[in-house]
């Protein structure tokens, strides 16, 4: 795996889970003074497209790192990291599908259904990111020392 490869898929984590927190934010907490506004706050739109155009990248990021990491790591039997990584593994699939599902949706209880499993597989998935990365660099750095 490259340094280049790793930094396309924490840039592609950040892009994708930032624009997902504002988004969620202005859905979901920031209310309107106008009893007719259809959203919350006048960037919400703004923050959904970016959201929705830049998950492509955390998709196709995911797989070439599954691809290049994940499969390498199982293979050879590394320990450090496959918690936190088989976590990942698991909430990608909601996360995913249930992104595609929602925006497709018509019948509310449907609707609501992905979206409450999208938010709550991502909001998870961002977290086991983190722990992955910080379980990864905790590995090397007793490794190769201070």
């Amino acid at each position: 795996m490259t340094r280049a490869e790793k930094y396309i898929f924490i840039t592609a984590n950040i892009l994708v889970g930032g624009t997902g927190l504002v988004y969620g934010w202005f859905r979901y907490f920031a209310k309107s003074d106008d009893p007719f506004a259809v959203v919350g706050h006048p960037a919400q739109p703004l923050w959904q497209h970016l959201h929705i155009w830049t998950a492509p990248l955390l998709v196709f990021a995911f797989g070439h790192f599954f691809h290049q990491h994940a499969l390498l790591y199982w293979k050879a039997g590394t320990v450090p990291g496959r918690r936190s990584g088989l976590t990942m593994l698991a909430l990608a699939v909601p996360m995913i599908v249930s992104g595609y599902l929602l925006q497709t949706a018509v019948d509310e209880f449907w609707r609501q259904a992905w979206i409450i499993t999208h938010v709550a597989a991502s909001l998870l998935w961002l977290t086991g990111v983190i722990a992955h990365l910080f379980t990864h660099y905790s590995t090397r750095r007793n490794l190769l020392g201070p």
